[in-house]
């Protein structure tokens, strides 16, 4: 059966089984068309999206800065939908059951140290297959303030190394010029040369700079679930995520003195009001700079 057909079954159940008003009807189907709109371009149908699934499409949610508060009820909305689906035997479980929902709390991620991308980069041990893949993946993020969607895009033909520059395509395939530190690019291209080389890169790969053991390029799954790992074994208790190291670059940006149109043309935002919450955050460090060192504020 279709996304269509699924969808028509799933009115029907809401309307004659769960007997919801027509508002409550139609809120819930917004949240399914939302998670067709996701799921077709990956080529998912209601039958095929598993639990994996399922977590690369609420990275999707978030990466596309949808409200924690909208976030949590579309989620609702799936569990609603495959619970009819396993009502009716078209599944056998819930993929959507054991989903975690988006802290209400907590609008922004945490801020992360210089050391504390150290500690993470140092629970690595580079002579082990793709440790050394994580170790530059870790660099880029920190130091160019990538989406980790546009990590996982990036593509051979996007590395200007003579010009120690990155070519982004973000959101909308909207084009954007990020510099990379010598350093990092450094990492890149030894990575590129000398790890990347000796991989069985699949048919149709070949393009993409990071890339599994398997020959296939990175998902933002693989990729949040090894930056969370790293953050564990370095003893970190922070909650922490690939947008951590992007918050964290222009965190620094802005409280080192960087011009935020600057910064917000790094980070790809639509609105100079997007990077302006790094300005409230930078008030917020003045604050806590005063209260640790002005004598008059130990009092």
């Amino acid at each position: 059966m279709t996304w269509t057909q699924h969808i028509h079954d799933f009115e029907a159940h809401l309307r004659l089984e769960r007997k919801l008003s027509g508002n409550s009807v139609q809120a819930y189907l917004r949240d399914v068309e939302h998670l067709r709109r996701l799921a077709e371009p990956l080529g998912l149908s209601p039958e095929s999206v598993g639990k994996e699934q399922m977590n690369e499409l609420l990275l999707q949610l978030n990466e596309a800065g949808i409200a924690v508060s909208t976030q949590c009820r579309i989620i609702s909305g799936w569990r609603a939908f495959f619970r009819m689906l396993v009502i009716e035997g078209t599944l056998k479980e819930n993929p959507a059951e054991l989903l975690d929902m988006p802290s209400r709390g907590k609008h922004l991620p945490d801020v992360l140290t210089d050391a504390d991308v150290a500690a993470m980069q140092a629970t690595l041990d580079r002579s082990l297959p793709g440790s050394a893949r994580n170790y530059v993946i870790i660099e880029v993020l920190y130091g160019c303030g990538l989406r980790v969607s546009e990590l996982v895009n990036l593509k051979l033909s996007n590395i200007y190394t003579d010009d120690e520059m990155l070519q982004i395509f973000g959101k909308g395939s909207k084009e954007r010029w990020v510099p990379i530190n010598a350093h990092a690019l450094r990492l890149l291209v030894d990575y590129i040369h000398y790890e990347r080389s000796q991989l069985k890169i699949q048919p149709g790969e070949e393009k993409y700079v990071f890339l599994n053991l398997r020959g296939h390029h990175l998902s933002r799954v693989a990729v949040f679930q090894f930056i969370k790992e790293s953050a564990e074994k370095a003893g970190i208790r922070k909650s922490v995520s690939p947008h951590s190291l992007r918050h964290t670059f222009a965190t620094e940006l802005v409280q080192n003195g960087a011009d935020l149109r600057a910064v917000q043309e790094m980070l790809g935002h639509e609105s100079l009001s997007t990077t302006e919450i790094y300005t409230h955050l930078s008030r917020q460090f003045l604050r806590e700079t005063l209260h640790t060192y002005h004598p008059h504020y130990k009092k």
